[in-house]
């Protein structure tokens, strides 16, 4: 068994110097410095990607940032709107509730007959 151990030992020291099927290089860098120099290449690679990552992600943040001043602004919009419809129904609801005379009734049936008519034609 100890012989298969020093086979195996001096075959280890044979090899010492093949690195992945070809002679290691002159310069007879030490592992230690190749596993370096892999972990600055992958290092940059991580890096590369990170900054993509940030691109993106920042893209994305001006994306949704928009996309919440358009929501504020149309909420803003439909308030407004609201406030102005809410006037004309208790404009409404005053004319209706007085009951004053036929005149009136027509008189709003026109003007939302005519608005009608003028908005199929302008579309």
């Amino acid at each position: 068994m100890s012989s298969r151990r020093d086979y195996r030992g001096n075959r280890a020291a044979l090899f010492d110097d093949i690195e992945e099927g070809g002679i290691r290089a002159a310069s007879s860098y030490s592992s230690h410095e190749i596993d370096e120099h892999e972990n600055d290449r992958a290092l940059e690679g991580l890096s590369d990607r990170v900054l993509m990552l940030k691109r993106l992600t920042g893209d994305i943040h001006e994306e949704v940032d928009g996309h919440n001043r358009m929501l504020d602004r149309m909420g803003n919009d439909m308030d407004s709107s609201r406030g102005i419809l809410s006037g004309t129904m208790d404009k409404f609801k005053m004319v209706f509730e007085t009951k004053s005379s036929r005149k009136m009734l027509t008189l709003v049936a026109s003007f939302v007959v005519l608005f009608l008519v003028v908005y199929y034609l302008t579309r």
